[in-house]
């Protein structure tokens, strides 16, 4: 075991990639929420048969929406470093990794939200015409809040995958557990810091998953 003996370790070093891991990972999945939502809803909205049907505007954001799915994280923070330079000013460290978390990961729970939604019970939202409510209505009063279980798993899943993609970043010199596991755990062969950072970020995953499944729960119809 002499490859693990933890000699390596610079628990101060450690502590500070870990805020700087958190702190994307808070500012990211804020910011994916904040895009990803409404995008989520226009999709669903928009979508045959529903409030605002529309194939042509459903048809260009849902390819969009497949397209940014579909890139490789690591080739999109690449692709996108001149404009992460325009808006960030910089490319690297956390506020430089931000753009492309954001990205990456606001058209994979816009998806999340749509699916949510549709599996929304059609009759409420009929009751709700029945009754005079606005599209507005309908959407903040009843499919939202109808549909909150499923959002706050669809929050969870980003929440988890945006750590792997924070670690990914490392990459690139966005900073974080990532960059401290490639610069020692990998280049310069520090095992014992390249376990450490698995078990922080596992540890981190698991924290996420065991609060989404309880806020799910917690929400959901008894």
């Amino acid at each position: 075991m002499g490859w693990l003996s933890f000699q390596n370790l610079d628990w101060l070093e450690i502590g500070t990639e870990t805020v700087n891991t958190l702190s994307m990972l808070v500012w990211s999945t804020f910011f994916a929420i904040v895009i990803g939502l409404p995008l989520g809803v226009l999709l669903f909205l928009t979508s045959r048969g529903q409030l605002l049907q529309n194939q042509t505007f459903y048809s260009i954001a849902s390819i969009v929406v497949n397209i940014l799915r579909s890139v490789p994280f690591i080739i999109l923070m690449i692709l996108l470093i001149p404009f992460t330079k325009i808006i960030m000013g910089t490319s690297m460290g956390v506020e430089g990794a931000i753009p492309s978390l954001v990205i990456g990961a606001a058209p994979f729970f816009a998806r999340m939200v749509e699916i949510s939604l549709r599996e929304v019970d059609r009759g409420v939202v009929e009751a709700a015409q029945s009754m005079g409510a606005t599209n507005w209505q309908i959407i903040w009063k009843v499919l939202l809040p109808e549909a909150r279980p499923g959002l706050i798993a669809g929050i969870t899943m980003t929440t988890v995958a945006l750590v792997s993609y924070t670690a990914m970043a490392g990459a690139v010199g966005a900073g974080g557990l990532g960059d401290l596991a490639i610069r020692y755990g990998y280049q310069r062969f520090q095992t014992d810091v390249a376990v450490v950072t698995v078990i922080i970020l596992l540890m981190l995953v698991q924290m996420i998953q065991t609060f989404g499944d309880w806020l799910v729960l917690r929400f959901s119809r008894k």
